[in-house]
Order: C-alpha cells, then sequence, then structure tokens
C-alpha cells in the first residue's frame, strides 16, 4: 500500500468521526487548535524562515516571496480565521426543505460532509490553517499537498494542528500533509478515487490546469483572476484612483487583484496621466495601448498577452475604450470569470455591468480585492470558485457540505 492511499484510508476513517461531531466539540477543537498556533508561534516562524531563505536561494523573488512569508501578524491572522470558524453557523445537519408526498412518504434534504476532502496548493502557509478549519467545521477530513518551498512551513503547522486534535480525544489523521512534494505524489493523489471524494487545486493557472485536465476524482476549480477595474465616462476620479491603486497594490500578488485597467475614451486625457502617475508612484508597471504609452510617460507597448496575463506583480495592462460596450467586449475576451469593476455615476451603466459581466464576483464602485470569504463574512474561505456547478465565488462553509435527501416512511410500497 502506497504511503498516499494508507493516508486516504486514514483520512477516511477520520472522516467517519467527524461526520457525526457535535458543533460544540468541533468548535472546541478550533479554539483548541488556535491556541496552540499563537503558543507554538516562534517554532513556526522559525520554520518559516528556513523556507524562505531556501526560496530566495533558489532565485524566487517578488510577490511569491510574499505569499510564502509569514510573521506574527500574519501567524495571529491564521489563529483569528480558526476562532471566526468557530464561530460560525454549522451548516452540517440543516434541513433545506422537508415535504408530505400524496403517498404519505415525508421527503426531505439536508447538508452533509463530503467526506475526505483533497487539497493542491502552492506556497501559502495560510491555506494550511483555513482548510483545516474549514473541513474540520464542516464535518470532513483533509489530506492537503502544498508546494516544496513551503514544505517545513506545513509541516510545523499540521503537526501543531494534529496534537492539538490528539488533546481533544480526535483522530490526528482529520488532517495530513503530503510530505513527498514530489510531482509525481500530486498525480497519485488526483487518482485516489475511493478515498478522496472531491478535490481542490488552489494556485496559479499552470497547477489549477494540470489539477483539472488529470484528475479522476471530481474537482472543484478555483480560480486564475485576470481581473479588470472599468472606469466609466461618469466616473468620480479621485474615487477611481482610489479604487485602481487599491485593487491593484493593496496586495498584487492574489487572485482578486486588479490585472487590466480599462479606461473610457473621454477620460485619456484627465484620467490616464492622473493613474499612470499614481500606479508610478506605487512602483507599477504599466503597460498599455498606444493612447496609455502616450499619455502616461514610462509606460511600455502592452501585447496580446498582456490582456489575458495573472502578473500577481507590480504590473498592469491598461487600454482605452470607446465605451461600455467595447469594455464589456474586451472583458468577455479576456476575463477568467473571477472579479470585476465598474466605477461610474451613471446608474444605467452600473446595471448592465452587473447584468451582462459573467464574473463570480461584479462590483459597482468598489475594489475587487473584497472577493474573499473573510471580507463577505464568511470566515476563512477554501478558495475563490470560478465554475459554474456546485460552487461559485468565495468557498466557505457552505460549499465544503454537499446534501441527501431523507425519507420517512410508513410502510409504503411502489406499485
Amino acid at each position: 500500500m502506497s504511503v498516499l492511499t494508507e493516508m486516504g484510508k486514514q483520512a477516511k476513517e477520520a472522516a467517519v468521526v467527524l461526520a457525526v461531531l457535535p458543533t460544540p466539540k468541533k468548535n472546541q477543537a478550533l479554539r483548541h487548535a488556535a491556541d496552540a498556533l499563537l503558543e507554538a508561534q516562534a517554532e513556526i516562524l522559525d520554520a518559516n524562515a528556513k523556507d524562505v531563505a531556501a526560496a530566495k536561494a533558489a532565485g524566487i523573488k517578488g510577490a511569491f516571496i510574499d505569499r510564502l512569508t509569514l510573521n506574527e501578524k500574519r501567524v495571529w491572522e491564521m489563529a483569528e480565521g480558526l476562532r471566526q470558524v468557530a464561530a460560525l453557523e454549522d451548516p452540517v445537519g440543516k434541513v433545506l426543505f422537508m415535504k408530505t408526498l400524496d403517498n404519505g412518504l415525508i421527503v426531505g434534504q439536508k447538508r452533509v460532509p463530503m467526506g475526505v476532502i483533497g487539497i493542491i496548493f502552492e506556497a501559502r502557509p495560510n491555506v494550511t490553517a483555513d482548510a483545516f478549519g474549514l473541513c474540520l467545521k464542516a464535518g470532513s477530513a483533509v489530506i492537503l499537498r502544498g508546494g516544496k518551498e513551503a514544505i517545513t512551513t506545513n509541516k510545523t503547522v499540521v503537526s501543531i494542528f494534529q496534537k492539538a486534535l490528539e488533546e481533544e480525544g480526535l483522530p490526528a489523521a482529520a488532517v495530513q500533509i503530503v510530505q513527498d512534494t514530489d510531482r509525481q505524489t500530486a498525480n497519485e493523489m488526483m487518482r485516489l478515487n475511493g478515498y478522496i471524494d472531491v478535490l481542490i487545486p488552489r494556485g496559479g493557472a499552470g497547477l489549477i490546469r494540470s489539477v483539472v485536465e488529470n484528475s479522476t476524482v471530481p474537482v472543484i476549480q478555483t480560480g486564475v483572476g485576470n481581473c479588470h477595474v472599468y472606469v466609466d465616462e461618469t466616473a468620480d476620479l479621485d474615487k477611481a484612483t482610489r479604487i485602481v491603486i487599491n485593487a491593484k497594490t493593496q496586495r498584487p500578488g492574489v487572485c482578486n487583484a486588479c490585472e487590466s485597467l480599462l479606461v473610457h475614451e473621454s477620460l485619456k486625457d484627465t484620467f490616464l496621466p492622473m493613474i499612470g502617475k499614481a500606479l508610478q508612484e506605487k512602483q507599477v508597471e504599466v503597460r498599455g495601448d498606444a493612447d496609455t504609452c502616450a499619455r502616461v510617460p514610462g509606460a511600455v507597448p502592452a501585447t496580446e498577452e498582456d490582456w489575458a496575463t495573472e502578473y500577481e506583480d507590480y504590473i498592469i495592462s491598461t487600454r482605452v475604450v470607446k465605451n461600455l460596450d467595447e469594455a464589456l467586449a474586451h472583458i468577455r475576451t479576456y476575463s477568467t470569470g473571477h472579479s470585476e469593476a465598474i466605477v461610474t455615476e451613471n446608474y444605467t451603466n452600473a446595471q448592465r455591468f452587473l447584468n451582462e459581466v459573467d464574473a463570480a464576483a461584479v462590483y459597482v464602485n468598489a475594489s475587487t480585492r473584497f472577493t474573499d470569504g473573510g471580507q463577505f463574512g464568511f470566515g476563512a474561505e477554501i478558495g475563490i470558485s470560478t465554475q459554474k456547478l456546485h460552487a461559485r465565488g468565495p468557498m466557505g462553509l457552505t460549499e465544503l457540505t454537499t446534501t441527501k435527501y431523507i425519507i420517512y416512511g410508513s410502510g409504503q410500497i411502489r406499485e
């Protein structure tokens, strides 16, 4: 039996326990795990420092290092995320409806755990805590496979969670980390049918595409974020500047950051120089069309590839459009269906944008950076789904459950 198969077997056994675990016990375990994280903060940061040093030695830099790096504030946020999940309403066991048929059968539907959830992700150690907390509260075991760059941190955090679970009398196998980061283990995990009930990839386009194309385990596809902000002709320019700067620079290495800026042609002589200067003050490289390059000193010509790129860095593509129709057409062509925003004071244009843009989250006069389970009030999230089956948008507790029908009879048989 392979290591992964044994992990799957143990996870299945743990899932049986978690599926019927009372809500207060789950919440107690989550709070215990949060306390354990803070108590082991020095150990976690030491492990993380080793990962960061190794990544830098390997030539990795920029936003990737930011995603990999933990500090006291981020460890506190991981712990706080677990407490927030503990405070959320438990979806498991919730009855969605109940009705009596003409033959006397009482038919209902309720929420139940998935079973075993597999998560393949890249170098973001906070995902380890989010996944553990959400899956435990949703009554499921979780098998984690993170990137090699964060393996020391992830192993440390998982061992802390496992110890906390054991101290609560719960199976440590409720959360497991694949310690071999070779690509072959990821491929094996994608084919662990019978043990993993659903697989969730969380990372860049290459990782997500690999899982979607190669997995025989059902996949919930979390999305790449080529997110746009369109500044309409009636936009408040100060408001637009604040939104664009926040959406691009507040944390550029995440999937809900703005990657593309569209500007109505009536604003090219006013807003483009204004936003170009503001972006460059934040060290953002502007890649634009001819209109943009003519009005933003230092801007470089954009290629066709730029319009479709999720940079995850201090780079933004910028294009002038004739009107809302052209903005919508551009978004339809290049959007990844994640988060899109319009800045406008025109109600009709706002409503058209909301109705016609096909994305998981569509904004009027707000930054795309709000597409987040915590910001939406869901507590932690497992990722942002850009597909349309099962779940779409921030995936919180409810999206990590499934449903089953329950039927009460009194001896009925089908004629």
